[in-house]
Parts: structure tokens; C-alpha cells; sequence
């Protein structure tokens, strides 16, 4: 039985970033994708850990061997994740989980089919505002604009989640990862052979 593939998607200031951590340290066999990327790391930021920091020229040769199951140009800084990451995790029964944004899950569901498309929505835009006013977050203007083109995409994912209260949206997304683990089609034949004895 593979791990599963888990997209989570959401506008910026919807609480996308507090739930993933939240879920990776409440379950078991789950881990976050590591994405490769061409911009600088911030400070604190170690490689390996929170990206793959490579030059363009690299990801460049990584794209031609395509190698990435999604990449994005995102604000002139290039981001991808691998196939090969994700599919030795998956291999290993580790539930994989995906923090990107709706070109990047369309990507990811063109390669694998299988993959669980969540998407994480504010209660409502004049509290994504205020979120977004309230960390000080650049570019307000153009992320609310940003943020309502992503909402319209909501009807292409699998689950939606409303942001409304912490406690209750990491419980959606518990349920979510769990129920899929739980799915009769990830459950191999050889399962059920064990209640039957060998005559």
C-alpha cells in the first residue's frame, strides 16, 4: 500500500501554512514535499530542510529531464517539486503533503490522477483582509486580487475547508488524510488473504 498524495491549496492569509504543520505533528507517516527553488534562502532557512536552493541553470536541466511533477514561476523565482522526492516517499508508505498553489495541483493531478486536491478558504474576504493587514504582509492590494482569481478555483479540488476556526479546520484536515488512508482501493489483496487459511 503506497502513501497518498495531498494537495492543500489557498489563498494568502487563509491559514494554509499553520494547518500543514499543525497535521504533520499530529500523524504519523506523513511528511511535507521539499520543493527546489532558485531564490536566495531567508535567513533561517536551511537546505534540505525548508528547500532545495539551486541555481536557475540547474533547475533549468531538471525541467528539460523532467524530472519536476509541477514547477511555477512564482514573483521571478522558479519553484518545483521533484517526482522522484514524492514517489520514494509514497513507496515507503509515507503519506506526502503538498503545500502549493492552483496551477501547481492542476499540474500535480495531471501526473498523478490519485492525488487528494484540498483547498483551504478564509470565511470570508474581509476577513482574508484583515489577516493580511494585520501580519502586514506586502503587496496587500495584489494578493486580495490574487486571492479572489484562486477562490474561483475551488470547484476543481476534492475537499474544501473554511478557515473559521483553527481547532475545527486541522480536524477537517485530519479527517480528510485519515478517511483516505482508510479507502478499500488502498487496501492490496493480500490483505485479505490472510483471513482465509491456506487449505
Amino acid at each position: 500500500m503506497k502513501g497518498s498524495l495531498i494537495v492543500v491549496s489557498a489563498p494568502s492569509g487563509a491559514g494554509k501554512t499553520t494547518l500543514c504543520n499543525a497535521i504533520i505533528k499530529s500523524l504519523d507517516r506523513i511528511a511535507f514535499s521539499i520543493s527546489y527553488t532558485t531564490r536566495k534562502p531567508r535567513a533561517g532557512e536551511v537546505d534540505g530542510v525548508d528547500y532545495y536552493f539551486v541555481d536557475e541553470e540547474v533547475f533549468r536541466q531538471m525541467i528539460e529531464r523532467n524530472e519536476f511533477a509541477e514547477w511555477a514561476n512564482v514573483h521571478g523565482n522558479l519553484y518545483g517539486t521533484s517526482k522522484r522526492f514524492i514517489e520514494d516517499l509514497m513507496d515507503r508508505r509515507i503519506d506526502v503533503l503538498l503545500d502549493i498553489d492552483v496551477q501547481g495541483a492542476k499540474q500535480i493531478k495531471a501526473t498523478y490522477p490519485e492525488a487528494i486536491l484540498v483547498f483551504i478558504m478564509p470565511p470570508s474576504f474581509e476577513e482574508l483582509k484583515k489577516r493580511l493587514y494585520t501580519r502586514g504582509a506586502e503587496n496587500i492590494e495584489g494578493r486580495l486580487k490574487r486571492a479572489l482569481e484562486e477562490i474561483r478555483e475551488y470547484y476543481f479540488y476534492d475537499y474544501v475547508i473554511i478557515n473559521d476556526n483553527l481547532e475545527k479546520a486541522i480536524e477537517g484536515l485530519r479527517s480528510i488524510i485519515i478517511s483516505e488512508r482508510l479507502r478499500v482501493k488502498r487496501f492490496e489483496p493480500q490483505f485479505i488473504d490472510r483471513f482465509y487459511p491456506v487449505a
